[in-house]
């Protein structure tokens, strides 16, 4: 059972902490694009949410894609609704920081978005990335759609085998269906952008994934 000492297992549901009924306030503006970060979005577009630690670098790696809507940062799979940063941190709300990334399919396939999350990161880490350690920067994938669900299962079997080749152990990414997300609080949103300097953990593995 996981405790306010052991952050790197998950917490049981009901030892989660009790969260609120009120989602944390945030301004409706990507700060990079000026688009929209609350929905509605624009018709025809898809969201997935990514988790590959921590989510300042990771936000910024997807905005950057060419026919990517817009991001945003914040918490998913978990318990406690509309967490705050402090207390995912502690362990005791079973979430992991995630990207929602809003994009059209028109204009950028799904297979590029999982290639760019599997090779930003190590999946085969657990409840960690590198000196980030805890079960809030575990591997995630949290689709839309039994489509895109299948898509990221495939992915992931493929790149197993490219990394099991390399010497790698089991991937240990989260992957499932319409898992709410919960925005995080407003000066996380689009933090390197804000704060040019700030830290990014990203380390991918070297292997290539050939999705």
């Amino acid at each position: 059972m996981a405790n306010w000492f052991n952050k790197t297992a998950m917490i049981d549901a009901d030892k989660a902490l009790p969260g609120r009924s009120q989602a944390l306030v945030i301004k409706d503006r990507h700060w990079v694009t000026g688009r929209n970060l609350l929905p509605p979005f624009p018709p025809g577009t898809v969201d997935v949410q990514f988790g590959l630690g921590c989510f300042w670098g990771a936000e910024r790696l997807f905005w950057q894609i060419p026919g990517v809507y817009t991001t945003a940062v914040g918490y998913a799979g978990g318990y406690t609704p509309n967490p705050t940063y402090e207390e995912v941190c502690s362990g005791q709300t079973g979430h992991t920081e995630v990207v929602l990334v809003v994009y059209d399919p028109s204009q950028v396939t799904f297979s590029t978005l999982l290639q760019t999350f599997w090779q930003a990161h190590d999946p085969t880490q657990g409840m960690r990335q590198g000196n980030d350690i805890g079960s809030q920067y575990r591997s995630a994938i949290y689709c839309s759609d039994g489509v895109t669900l299948n898509e990221a299962l495939a992915s992931r079997d493929a790149y197993q085998q490219a990394l099991a080749a390399a010497g790698y152990p089991a991937i240990t990414t989260d992957i499932a269906e319409a898992v709410p997300f919960y925005y995080a609080e407003d000066y996380h949103q689009q933090y390197l952008a804000k704060n040019p300097g700030g830290y990014c953990g990203l380390r991918g593995t070297g292997v290539a994934c050939a999705v």
